[in-house]
C-alpha cells in the first residue's frame, strides 16, 4: 500500500523530500538502501507498506557542509584500525554531537513539515535511518544505524531526523565500515519517516533457512507487540519452518514481554499475561500466508530476503526487506535437478575465495568439470552417489580423506528423498580429480620411476618457459589454451597417477594391517619420516639452510628485522655479509618462488613477487635452530623410520605366519618410501606452470595500462580468462563489471564455504561419530601420530609468524607454502584437512603430532593457551 503522493506536490519546492510511492530500487544514492527497498516493495502487487516519505541524502549532505570541522575528524577516523575501539568511540561521539547540534535550515524543515501535513501531523511515526551502504546484496549493515518508533509532533520528528543522520557515526557503524573497506565520506544518510502501525504480532521472515541455507525452507520468527522486542533480543520468538506450503516444524516460546507504544510517544516493554505467554503468536495458516507474500517479494528482488513484518487486523504489512547476505551462493547448473556438490577448496587446502581469473584458470586446467559459487570451486558428486556400485567406493575414498565430508554425504543419502538410487554401475572417478581407473594397476617399486616422472615434468615446464617468451596479444591466449591442454596431459599421465596411488594405498594398507596384526594405530606415520623426493618437505628444510647463510652476519639479521617492503633484496649488499644473504634467498626463490599461501589461485602474490613473506620465517629459523639443522633433521627422521621398520618387521615375524606378514609389510614399506614423496610433486609442477602463465598475463596487463584500457594491472584478476582475452582483442574493458567483481569478492571473504552443498542451498555439516574422547576435547582426524603438549600459536597469515621453541601451530588450513613453518613447531592443528592432504603428508615426514579437520579450531583455541595434541587418536585438549 503506497502513501499519498506527497513528492509530486513538493517537487516544485525542494529535492529534500520524496514520497515512498515515487521511490524505486534504483534510487539507493538518493534515499539509501532501506528507502529504496521500501519504495520498491510498495510497487509489488498485494504487498502493503505503511505510507511515508524519505528525507533524501541531499539534506544530509547539506547538514554535513554546515560542519567544516567534521572533515578533519573523518580523516582521523579513516586512519584508524577497526580494533582501536577507544579512539573510534571518542571520535564518533564527537561527530555525532556535532551533527545533532546543527540547526536544521528553515527551508529543509519546511519541506518535512509539508510532507507531514499531507500524511497527518498528529499521527505517530517511525523515523528510520537509511544509509546508502545498507541492505546491499554484498553487505547488509543491519542494525548499524538507528530507528525511532512512535515519534509524535513536528519538533520531535525533526529532532529524530537529526539523530538518524548522526547515527551514521555510531561506533558499531564506523567499525563495520572500517572492517569492510567502505569510505566514510562516500556513505550518505537518508531518513525514512513512516506512519506507525500498531500490530498484534510482528517479527522476521527469512525466505531461506538462515542456519542451513536451504532455499526451500522459509523461517518465520514471531512475537507479540512491536517487532522491536524480537530484534533487540528481549524475547525468544515462536519459530515456524515452512516448506512447500505447509508448516514442517514449529517451536512455541514463552514470550514474557512485548513492546507497546506509549500514548505520549515512545515505547515501553510490558509483561504479557501469563495465560497468553505460551500461545502461538501466529496460526499455522497465517505463517503459510506470510511465507507466500515472502516468496512474492523474493521473486521480485531475485534473491532470498530477510523481511520485517507486522500483523494488523489479520492483514500483513511489510516494513523492511533486505537481501540475506550470509547465505552461501549455489552453483548454477541451468536445470531443476537435485545436485550434491563437494568443496574443492577442502581437498586443495585453500578455503579462501578465489578471484575470477584464478577460478577460470583452475577450471581450464583441472581434470574434472568444476562449478563456481561464492568465489570457491565445487565438483558435482551426484552421479557418484546415485549408483550403489560407485557409491560405496566413492564414500570409502572420501572418508579416508575427510570423515566430515563422508558423514555430510551420508546425511543427505539417509534422507532418501534427495538423491535417487539408480540400478547398475556409475562412472568411476575421484572427487574433484581425474579418473582413477587403472591408477591401482601394479607398478614396480623402483625409485627410477619417480626420477623419470620429475624429469618429464621439468622438461615440459622448460619448454613452456621457452615458447611463451615470444607470445603477446591474442596470440598469447591461443598459445595458453594449448598450454593448458599440455598441463592436463602432464597431470593425467597414467604412470604419475599410479605412482601417487601406490604411495597412498601402501600407507592405508600399512595402517590397516599393522593395527589388525600388532594393535598399533597409524604406524605408517613413523615409516614415512624423511621420505625421499618430497619437494614440499625439502622446501621447509632448504629455508633452514638459508638461515644458516644469514646467521653469521648480525648487521643483515638486524636489517631483516625491520623489513617492510619488497626492495630489501637490493639493499642487502650494503651490509657486511649481505651479498651472501641475498644470493641464498634468491637461490631459494629460484627453486620455490612460485609458491604462496592459496597457490591454486593464480592471482595470489607468489614468494618471488613478495619475498618479504619469508623474512619472519627465516628470522624464526635463525632464532630457534643451530647451524646444520636441515641435514640433521632429515637424517634423524630417516634413522627413526629405519628403526621403526626393523621394530615392526621383528614383531611381525614373532606372529603366526610371521614371515609372510613381514614380507608383505616390507614390500609395502618399500612402496611408501619410494612413492609417498612424489605425492607432492604434481602440485609443485602445477604452481610452477602457474607462475609462467601469470607473468605472461601481467605483461599483457601492463600493456593495457599503458594504453589506458585499465587503470591498474591487477584489475585483470577480476576478469575470467575469456573476458581478459576479449579485452586484449578489443582494447576495451568494462570498468563497471570490474568494480562489481571487486565488491563481490570482498563479500565472499566473509562467507565460510561448506564441505558439502546441495542445489537447495543447504550447507550440510558432517559430524565425528565418536565417543572415545575425553569430555570437552576438540575432535578431529588423526593424520600424524604422537602426543605433544605446548603453547598454541593461532596464526592465520604466515607473514605474521613469530614462533618460540615448543610452539604448536593452530591455523585454518595449510597448503604446501606453510611447510617452512613446520620445521619450527612441535605439533599442528588445522580446521581443514584429510589423511592425504599436503599438510598431513609433510607433518608425517617431519614427525609432528597432527590433528586436522577440527571445526572452528582458530576460534575455540586462543593464541597462547596450552594445549595437548593427540595425533594418534585425533583430538585436542585445552589445558588449564
Amino acid at each position: 500500500m503506497g502513501g499519498t503522493n506527497v513528492g509530486v506536490l513538493l517537487s516544485r519546492y525542494e529535492q529534500y523530500v520524496l514520497d515512498l510511492s515515487e521511490v524505486d530500487g534504483t534510487q539507493v544514492a538518493v534515499v539509501g538502501g532501506k528507502g529504496a527497498h521500501l519504495g520498491e516493495l510498495s510497487r509489488i502487487e498485494g504487498i502493503r507498506v505503511p505510507a511515508g516519505f524519505c528525507v533524501t541524502t541531499d539534506a544530509f549532505r547539506r547538514i554535513m557542509a554546515e560542519a567544516p570541522s567534521i572533515d578533519d575528524r573523518l580523516d582521523q577516523l579513516s586512519r584508524l584500525n577497526p580494533d582501536e575501539r577507544e579512539a573510534i568511540g571518542a571520535l564518533s561521539a564527537e561527530i555525532r554531537q556535532t551533527i545533532e547540534g546543527i540547526a536544521i535550515p528553515d527551508d529543509l524543515a519546511a519541506a518535512v513539515t509539508r510532507a507531514l501535513a499531507q500524511l497527518g501531523e498528529e499521527a505517530a511515526y517511525a523515523v528510520r535511518s537509511s544509509a546508502t551502504a545498507e541492505d546491499l546484496s554484498t553487505a547488509s549493515f543491519a542494525g548499524q544505524q538507528d530507528t525511532y518508533l512512535n515519534v509524535m509532533g513536528r519538533e520531535a520528528i525533526l529532532r529524530h531526523v537529526s539523530r538518524c543522520w548522526a547515527s551514521l557515526f555510531t561506533e558499531r557503524a564506523v567499525t563495520y565500515r572500517l572492517r569492510n573497506g567502505f569510505d566514510h565520506r562516500k556513505v550518505g544518510m537518508a531518513v525514512v519517516v513512516q506512519q506507525m502501525v500498531f500490530p498484534q504480532t510482528a517479527g522476521i521472515l527469512f525466505t531461506a533457512d538462515p542456519v542451513t541455507g536451504n532455499r526451500k525452507v522459509a523461517t518465520v520468527d514471531a512475537s507479540f507487540g512491536l517487532g522491536e522486542a524480537l530484534v533487540s533480543g528481549l524475547v525468544s520468538p515462536d519459530v515456524f519452518k515452512v516448506r512447500d506450503g505447509e508448516v514442517v516444524a514449529k517451536t512455541v516460546a514463552a514470550k514474557q514481554l512485548a513492546i507497546h507504544p506509549l500514548p505520549t510517544g515512545g515505547t515501553q516493554a510490558l509483561t504479557i499475561d501469563p495465560q497468553r505467554q505460551e500461545q502461538p503468536a501466529l496460526t499455522d495458516a497465517q505463517a503459510v500466508r506470510l511465507v507466500q507474500l515472502g516468496r512474492r517479494i523474493e521473486a521480485h528482488f531475485g534473491s532470498p530476503q530477510d523481511i520485517e513484518w507486522c500483523l494488523v487486523d489479520d492483514g500483513f504489512q511489510i516494513v523492511q526487506s533486505r537481501p540475506i547476505t550470509t547465505l552461501f551462493p549455489i552453483p548454477e547448473t541451468g536445470d531443476q535437478e537435485n545436485h550434491v556438490y563437494l568443496s574443492v577448496g577442502h581437498q586443495q587446502m585453500m578455503t579462501d575465495p578465489m578471484k575470477p581469473l584464478g577460478v577460470s584458470v583452475w577450471q581450464l586446467t583441472a581434470m574434472a568439470p568444476m562449478h563456481e559459487a561464492g568465489g570457491r570451486l565445487f565438483v558435482d558428486a551426484t552421479m557418484r552417489l546415485v549408483s550403489p556400485a560407485s557409491r560405496a567406493g566413492f564414500l570409502e575414498m572420501v572418508g579416508r580423506g575427510d570423515p566430515l565430508t563422508r558423514d555430510a554425504l551420508e546425511t543427505v543419502l539417509d534422507r532418501g528423498d534427495f538423491i535417487p538410487t539408480l540400478p547398475g554401475g556409475g562412472p568411476d572417478e575421484g572427487p574433484g580429480g581425474p579418473p582413477v581407473r587403472g591408477a591401482s594397476a601394479p607398478i614396480e617399486t623402483d625409485p627410477a620411476i619417480v626420477t623419470e616422472l620429475v624429469e618429464r615434468n621439468q622438461t615440459s615446464i622448460a619448454a613452456l618457459r621457452r615458447d611463451i617468451r615470444t607470445k603477446t596479444g591474442p596470440a598469447l591466449f591461443d598459445f595458453l589454451l594449448e598450454a593448458f591442454q599440455e598441463h592436463k596431459r602432464v597431470l593425467s599421465d597414467p604412470l604419475s597417477m599410479q605412482a601417487i596411488m601406490a604411495g597412498m594405498e601402501a600407507t592405508w594398507w600399512l595402517n590397516d594391517q599393522l593395527q589388525e596384526w600388532l594393535g598399533e594405530r597409524n604406524a605408517a606415520d613413523t615409516l614415512t619420516l624423511s621420505a625421499p623426493h618430497n619437494v614440499t618437505s625439502e622446501m621447509g628444510l632448504a629455508l633452514l639452510d638459508v638461515a644458516d647463510a644469514i646467521r653469521p652476519h648480525p648487521e643483515v639479521v638486524a636489517y631483516l628485522q625491520g623489513v617492510e617492503d619488497e626492495g630489501f633484496l637490493d639493499e642487502l649488499p650494503k651490509f657486511a655479509g649481505g651479498t651472501e644473504a641475498r644470493d641464498a634467498i634468491e637461490a631459494y626463490l629460484d627453486r620455490y618462488g612460485m609458491r604462496c599461501v592459496g597457490e591454486i589461485d593464480i592471482t595470489r602474490p607468489r614468494w618471488s613477487e613478495r619475498p618479504s613473506t619469508l623474512v619472519p620465517v627465516i628470522l624464526d629459523n635463525i632464532k630457534l635452530f643451530e647451524p646444520g639443522a636441515a641435514k640433521q633433521r632429515f637424517e634423524q627422521g630417516r634413522q627413526e623410520a629405519q628403526k621403526k621398520e626393523q621394530d615392526v618387521l621383528s614383531r611381525l615375524r614373532a606372529l603366526p605366519d610371521g614371515e609372510q606378514k613381514a614380507d608383505e609389510a616390507k614390500r609395502m614399506i618399500d612402496r611408501v618410501r619410494t612413492f609417498i614423496g612424489y605425492r607432492e610433486y604434481p602440485k609443485y609442477g602445477i604452481v610452477s606452470r602457474y607462475l609462467v602463465y601469470k607473468q605472461a598475463l601481467l605483461e599483457e596487463a601492463e600493456r593495457l595500462v599503458r594504453a589506458n584500457v585499465l587503470p591498474e594491472k591487477d584489475d585483470i584478476f577480476y576478469l575470467t580468462f575469456q573476458e581478459l582475452h576479449d579485452v586484449v582483442r578489443s582494447n576495451q574493458a568494462d570498468d563497471k563489471l570490474i568494480q562489481q567483481r571487486k565488491d563481490a569478492f570482498r563479500s565472499y571473504r566473509a562467507l565460510t564455504p561448506p564441505r558439502v552443498l546441495t542445489s537447495d542451498g543447504e550447507a550440510v555439516a558432517g559430524a565425528y561419530r565418536r565417543d572415545d574422547v575425553p569430555a570437552g576435547a576438540l575432535i578431529g582426524l588423526p593424520v600424524s601420530a604422537g602426543t605433544v603438549e605446548g603453547r598454541a600459536r593461532v596464526i592465520l597469515d604466515m607473514a605474521e609468524a613469530d614462533l618460540e621453541a615448543g610452539d604448536i601451530l593452530v591455523t585454518a588450513y595449510t597448503d604446501p607454502s606453510w611447510s617452512p613453518l613446520f620445521v619450527g613447531i612441535t605439533g599442528l592443528v588445522t580446521e581443514v584437512g584429510g589423511l592425504m592432504t599436503h599438510g598431513a603428508v609433510i607433518a608425517r615426514e617431519y614427525g609432528l603430532p597432527t590433528v586436522v579437520g577440527v571445526a572452528d579450531a582458530t576460534r575455540l583455541i586462543r593464541d597462547g593457551q596450552r594445549i595437548r595434541v593427540h595425533g594418534t587418536d585425533g583430538y585436542v585438549e585445552i589445558l588449564p
